[in-house]
């Protein structure tokens, strides 16, 4: 073959391969687009972090299942992007308000939170065009503040009082969205000096830009959006999960969406399933939900504690009624305390890898309390709220335990009555 021919046929031959190699690549590119919609269309696929959120795993802790005698499930909460069963309570208060129009795009929401949900908030916020600002009781793990910081939210740490003290946490977390709310109207008002407001007159924070679109104030303790995301959510996922076979539930309550939640919806799929509150110290759900009346032995003229939740499990335990909490449907109720849950945590990262916060080792004791009550053979179904990445300055501290006089020392489920 002629040179010149020779080089034609090599060009062509280059030009043949290159339009094959984008008509192949573009068609691939092509059918990967349409595969992964079609992987989010049917469920396998997520879009964004929202998407991410809820259908967590529900494990057999084998270790407390053989033990018992029963099967002890678990739904693993942390495994929310947000690390905590929290993330649901966040997205349904958050859209909900979107769609009222109390919330809009480029306002604030506020809340008062001892970490948990004010985190979930700090993650979830942003992919709705909306900020956080957050109030947390100083006495809560340093390490929930700062991933909150991190997260791009503000914070302010107060010192802890009495829900009907005025600078409760709560109580100044809805000051802040009022405060924020007044501050996008004196912006957008061309009557702005004539604006009547109880506000008007106090120095509003720093965290408010001046282009703040107005806030919010999340209330988990009081709005019912906490509620149904675990009745629409979580409850139904534990009836799909267990095929509808089971035969108990129980978890702790702070703000009561959970236990209030998951109860009520399993209760309504089969009424015989038993459902109960385990409650730590200083709290007196315990006592609303065996005895009908709010009390402890704590709140005793001459006995009350400094900080009647000066306990080591944080974010469950209250001594009012929630709007959440009356939703509950509850067969009765277990006690927990501090050193069951430390060591709790600790048998179970022992045993089973599993490495908790306080509120799930808590779940955990009453788990086992429900297990011994019906004896061998139930199923039983609890939640591990978040993991112990966030409880390392305190529940996951030996130091802080000592000082506290809850230094670990069992060896196996002893401390549970269990040889």
């Amino acid at each position: 073959m002629a040179p010149e021919k020779a080089v034609g046929a090599v060009a062509a031959a280059a030009l043949s391969l290159a339009l094959l190699t984008y008509f192949v690549g573009g068609f691939n590119r092509k059918h990967a687009d349409r595969e992964y919609r079609e992987a989010v269309r049917k469920g396998r696929a997520k879009r964004g972090v929202i998407d991410a959120i809820g259908n967590t795993p529900l494990i057999r802790i084998d270790s407390l299942s053989e033990a018992t005698g029963c099967e002890i499930l678990a739904k693993c909460e942390f495994l929310n992007p947000g690390g905590s069963v929290k993330d649901r309570v966040a997205v349904k208060i958050i859209e909900e308000a979107l769609e009222s129009g109390k919330l809009v795009q480029g306002g604030v929401v506020t809340e008062g939170s001892a970490g948990s949900t004010a985190i979930s908030l700090a993650t979830v916020a942003p992919a709705y065009g909306c900020k956080c600002h957050v109030v947390i009781p100083d006495d809560a793990a340093i390490e929930k503040s700062q991933i909150i910081e991190a997260l791009g939210a503000t914070v302010e740490r107060v010192r802890p009082v009495s829900i009907t003290h005025r600078d409760h946490f709560v109580n100044i977390a809805r000051r802040r969205a009022a405060e924020a709310t007044e501050l996008a109207a004196r912006e957008s008002s061309t009557r702005s000096s004539h604006v009547n407001s109880k506000v008007q007159n106090l120095e509003l924070p720093s965290v408010f830009p001046s282009d703040c679109k107005g806030g919010f104030f999340a209330d988990q303790f009081e709005n019912l959006a906490n509620f149904r995301a675990h009745y629409e959510g979580t409850g139904p996922e534990i009836w799909e999960q267990t095929g509808g076979k089971l035969h108990a539930f129980v978890a702790a309550a702070g703000t009561g969406g959970t236990v209030a939640g998951v109860s009520k919806f399993l209760q309504e799929q089969n009424p015989n399933i038993k459902c109960f509150l385990i409650d730590p110290p200083g709290s007196g759900l315990f006592n609303k939900v065996t005895r009908g009346v709010m009390y402890t032995r704590e709140e005793a003229e001459g006995r009350r504690l400094k900080n009647p939740f000066d306990t080591v499990t944080e974010g469950i335990g209250i001594n009012r009624m929630t709007n959440n909490f009356l939703m509950a449907k509850l067969d009765g109720a277990f006690k927990g305390s501090d050193m069951e849950a430390v060591e709790m945590s600790r048998f179970l990262l022992k045993n089973d890898g599993l490495f908790i916060g306080s509120s799930s080792a808590m779940n955990c004791v009453g788990a086992v309390q429900v297990a011994q009550l019906l004896g061998p053979g139930h199923t039983i179904v609890t939640i591990l709220c978040d993991n112990g990445i966030r409880h390392l300055s305190k529940f996951h501290n030996l130091q802080y335990l000592a000082e506290h006089g809850l230094t670990p020392t069992a060896t196996g489920l002893e401390f549970m009555g269990i040889s």
